[in-house]
């Protein structure tokens, strides 16, 4: 018997410690297997957002690409761009097998329910941002990501180790973008000092609210769902990334920001939480423009969508006019 189909059983306390049991034994949870309903929801709030936030922040680096500075630098960030929309599409698909439909999602999306990265809510200034995004935004994702490729569960799991091979690249490839703009003339280095700046601190927001501010952290880590704290990820994405400004010779911007020698990792100043919440409530810079410009895009593909249907349904008659023949 297929339990998820029964309501009944969703929150049944012995199928709940079997559940657990197997969380435990590290053995992957597969769409058809029993899972209580929080662990369900839990996956399908994580997992949709964070293919909304593949599908719009291709929309930050889509404003350079009839801008970047050769064609080789343009054939880079349309490969990049590309990526995104494809891991959004493996995560959109991976969510489907929780029970929920892609137009839900996409609608979830559309009206605002469902969230994204606040990252996405800033401006794209300079192409010095296409390195900043890519390094640090990136970067971020992946000190995020690699835990997530021991997720729990098996579709978002195996969904992650392709997604961070790419992204893997992508992160090298802003790094070597502000290498080579901080090896370069004096107006390439502020451009570069100036996207640092302004890309430092929502990178730091982008792992969520401090562990002991987080209503969700403590029960994903049962389930095993998070693997690792939010301030332990961010502080790791630190470490991991100081060292790489200073060998650019570019400046983090935190005039609090120390190396702890007892701790062995650097201490930071604190994040403007007020800031994050702001933005995240759909207040930020560019909030309103990346929601409607998803809502154009979805608009103007509809008779795409209606097209491939109506081709599908004269394809199946064909087929079902073949068989009775």
């Amino acid at each position: 018997m297929d339990t998820n189909k029964s309501n009944v059983a969703e929150n049944d306390p012995q199928f709940e410690a079997a559940f657990q049991k197997k969380i435990d034994a590290e053995i992957k949870i597969e769409p058809r297997d029993w899972m209580p309903a929080g662990y369900r929801k839990t996956l399908i709030r994580q997992m949709s957002q964070h293919a909304h936030s593949e599908i719009v922040g291709m929309l930050p680096e889509g404003n350079w690409l009839t801008r970047a500075p050769s064609l080789k630098r343009k054939a880079i960030l349309m490969a990049k761009i590309q990526d995104e929309g494809g891991h959004g599409l493996y995560l959109y698909s991976a969510t489907e097998t929780l029970g929920i439909s892609r137009d839900e999602m996409y609608d979830q999306l559309h009206t605002g329910k469902a969230k994204y990265s606040s990252i996405f809510n800033y401006p794209t200034l300079n192409w010095a941002d296409m390195g900043a995004i890519g390094w640090l935004v990136d970067g971020a994702a992946i000190t995020n990501q690699i835990a997530l490729c021991r997720c729990s569960y098996g579709p978002y799991a195996r969904a992650m180790v392709k997604i961070c091979k790419e992204e893997s690249f992508h992160q090298r490839q802003g790094y070597e973008i502000m290498m080579n703009m901080a090896q370069g003339t004096k107006e390439q280095r502020e451009m570069a000092q100036d996207a640092i700046n302004r890309w430092w601190w929502p990178s730091l927001m982008m792992f969520g609210p401090h562990d002991a501010d987080s209503t969700r952290t403590t029960q994903s880590m049962t389930w095993k769902i998070k693997r690792t704290s939010n301030d332990e990820l961010r502080q790791k994405f630190v470490d991991a990334t100081v060292p790489q400004a200073h060998y650019l010779g570019l400046d983090v911007p935190d005039d609090k920001l120390a190396w702890n020698e007892e701790k062995k990792s650097y201490d930071w100043g604190e994040i403007d939480w007020d800031e994050f919440r702001n933005v995240v409530a759909g207040n930020g810079l560019c909030n309103r423009e990346r929601l409607q410009t998803r809502r154009d895009a979805h608009d103007g593909g509809k008779w795409v969508r209606d097209a491939a249907l109506a081709y599908a349904e004269k394809q199946k008659k064909r087929t079902a006019a073949k068989k009775a023949a």
